[in-house]
């Protein structure tokens, strides 16, 4: 694994562009209704969250709600942590029941809209109707508390009202993104030893039906711990046909019209209380080895972590309309539109298609037209909507956004300007926020009303969150120092260990470096505090001795007027040891030719130096990503080798043509 020492070694040029200081203090009206207003309150609370963690947990959570309080706020035995020991919770009471006797009661919860444009808005009292209604039924089909239940859907109330069913009667939920194949969804239902599976007919994608319950089917032909199957009707049979396998399948709204024993019916609404560290959920994420990881998170910690994070990050209001446009089959969905926002009585927008359907103006139409406060999206959308142009967003009123969020990977200056001044209008300002699956939930942000934004960086560290950057021996780096993110001490919301693989979960995190969680990033942390994370460790390239972030080869690349978006790699090569090599994606009108490759080759001389200059640069279409909008780098150096198959899990592909077609182009 790299050092990390990004910058270091004479590479002059990238010091001098990561230390870029561009400021954006938060708009006076923001802060003057923000819920925290200076960077003293932040300072004060921050302090306050690492040497008086129990007492600031304990403030910071009187609004969720506890069937019996904790004896303990923490253990903790390397590498496992416990928090909120003794306490007796149902998380579902916090994000449902607690908002009955409120003025939430009859707020919306979820505001739908799916592809072809149909909508449905759900209450608080109305979601919690409907989780009532389903948990029940599930207890009928013999759901017990442990049990796993594998949730493979699309973006759709339904999908939020299965995760808090199972969640209100104990059991562990396990969410497939239902962009998966038919083979992942198996591996994960296998894995987790899933006894029900919650899919649905069909979903919508660009216009398209994705056929959900004919790859469920196969899936479970190879799954034997499933017993039962319910499927949700979205789709007309016309568009959707399915085969209902008698004794296993059933319908949802057959099972809703089910009459529940009186024993079901009374597990649903009066809720058990759980162990504070009762597992949640399970989500897998694709790891190294092609094998991918169930990152097991628990009950009292996760609920805790996301409640927090959701208030001040979001600074939600009940006048907010929240959209955070991820997935629920990833855990920015499950913390940042489930349980997050849900627990803080937030009234979340959730759109069932893609960004571009019918045209590239979607997103910013829906804005428009149901009052969205707040957007919480991803650098690969962001790149994607440039691309595009700004035409479409200026065709649309945005007036009601009054905060901005990123996540999912590192933002470039050029694309965080591009947000702020085209999207936000120069007057939102920007959380840009880094965490990952396993952390569940935010790490690192500038709290909105609070701190000045800096193009680039991440930010602050949040509460409780004792996070540092370090060399290979441990010592913290010194100021705009490169080196390895580490995290010293738990935090609440921890994965507790990857699911039947404890052994892996300590060497994967735990001893990489010794003492510390070690995030697999790199990063550095100026003068000021602020962090900012370059990217994977493993991303740091070493070429002819000099050390190159791709992050800040990727940053510049975009920062050139003809450029949408850029990956890149490095590839072996004899005499420097690794040659660089970068894939660009150029706006609409631009000519993918040898004069533009001159061109960039010297825009990246400009930017960072001519030691960085890439060996060669290769036009794409497109880039292969994750649904998730995640650029696939590891399959990029396959392609910078000229390896011939895909190694590693390629199941979160989502289109396995662009990897084909970048293999076919020639030089």
């Amino acid at each position: 694994m790299s050092n990390g020492s990004n910058g270091s070694n004479g590479s002059d040029g990238i010091e001098s562009r990561l230390k870029e200081d561009r400021r954006f203090s938060p708009p006076t009206p923001f802060t003057f209704r923000a819920r925290l207003k200076t960077a003293a309150e932040y300072e004060r609370l921050y302090k306050q969250s690492l040497e008086e963690a129990e007492t600031f947990w304990r403030e910071q959570t009187t609004d969720l709600v506890f069937q019996r309080p904790f004896d303990k706020f923490r253990e903790w035995l390397l590498p496992h942590a416990k928090f909120f020991v003794g306490a007796k919770l149902n998380i579902t009471e916090s994000c449902l029941d607690r908002h009955l006797t409120t003025d939430a009661r009859t707020r919306a919860a979820i505001v739908w809209e799916g592809e072809p444009g149909e909508t449905r808005t759900l209450t608080y009292f109305e979601l919690h109707r409907e989780v009532v209604r389903f948990a029940a039924r599930l207890a009928d089909l013999g759901v017990k508390p442990g049990d796993r239940v594998a949730i493979y859907m699309g973006m759709l109330p339904e999908t939020a009202v299965a995760m808090l069913a199972c969640a209100r009667l104990g059991a562990t939920h396990s969410v497939v993104f239902g962009g998966f194949s038919a083979e992942a969804l198996r591996d994960r239902i296998n894995d987790c030893e899933a006894k029900v599976l919650i899919t649905q007919d069909g979903a919508w994608r660009r216009g398209n039906v994705v056929p959900l319950k004919k790859m469920a089917d196969d899936a479970v032909a190879q799954s034997p711990t499933i017993e039962r199957v319910v499927v949700y009707r979205r789709m007309t049979h016309e568009l959707a046909p399915v085969t209902m396998k008698e004794g296993r399948d059933i319908w949802w709204d057959d099972l809703l019209t089910h009459t529940p024993s009186e024993e079901a019916l009374a597990r649903a609404k009066k809720p058990e209380g759980f162990d504070a560290e009762h597992p949640l959920f399970i989500l897998y994420t694709s790891g190294s080895t092609g094998k991918p990881k169930g990152v097991l998170h628990t009950t009292a910690g996760y609920l805790a972590g996301v409640h927090v994070t959701s208030k001040y990050v979001f600074d939600l209001k009940p006048s907010d309309l929240y959209w955070c446009t991820a997935d629920v089959g990833w855990v920015t969905g499950h913390s940042y539109i489930v349980y997050g926002p849900l627990s803080n009585g937030a009234s979340c927008l959730v759109y069932e298609g893609a960004p571009n359907f019918p045209d590239p103006g979607r997103f910013w139409q829906m804005i428009e037209r149901h009052g969205v406060t707040i957007l919480y999206t991803a650098p690969t959308a962001i790149r994607a909507f440039i691309r595009w142009g700004d035409d479409w967003p200026n065709k649309y009123d945005l007036s009601s956004l009054r905060l901005l969020g990123s996540v999912g990977e590192p933002i470039n200056p050029e694309a965080w300007i591009w947000y702020q001044r085209v999207i936000g209008k120069e007057r939102c300002p920007i959380v840009d926020t880094w965490w990952q699956t396993e952390t569940g939930s935010i790490m690192l942000t500038t709290l909105p009303g609070t701190h000045a934004t800096k193009p680039g960086s991440t930010g602050k560290p949040f509460f409780g969150v004792h996070i540092d950057v370090v060399k290979d021996a441990g010592k913290s780096c010194d100021a705009n120092e490169g080196g390895k993110l580490i995290i010293r001490e738990p935090w609440p919301a921890m994965a507790r260990t990857l699911y039947r693989d404890d052994a892996r979960f300590k060497s994967a995190y735990w001893e990489q470096m010794p003492g510390v969680y070690f995030t697999g990033d790199g990063a550095r942390r100026d003068q000021d505090g602020y962090f900012w994370v370059v990217g994977r460790i493993d991303d740091v390239l070493n070429v002819a001795g000099h050390r190159i972030g791709t992050a800040e080869i990727e940053s510049a690349l975009v920062s050139h007027p003809a450029v949408a978006e850029a990956a890149a790699v490095g590839k072996p090569d004899e005499l420097k040891g690794q040659a660089l090599v970068v894939f660009v994606t150029l706006k609409s009108g631009q000519t993918a030719d040898e004069k533009m490759k001159k061109a960039l080759g010297e825009h990246i001389d400009r930017e960072i130096g001519k030691f960085a200059r890439p060996d060669q640069v290769r036009f794409a279409d497109a880039l292969p990503k994750t649904r998730s909008g995640k650029i696939m780098r590891r399959l990029l150096r396959d392609v910078a080798a000229g390896v011939t198959e895909a190694r590693g899990d390629t199941s979160t592909l989502e289109d396995l043509s662009v990897l084909a077609k970048l293999r076919g182009d020639e030089e």
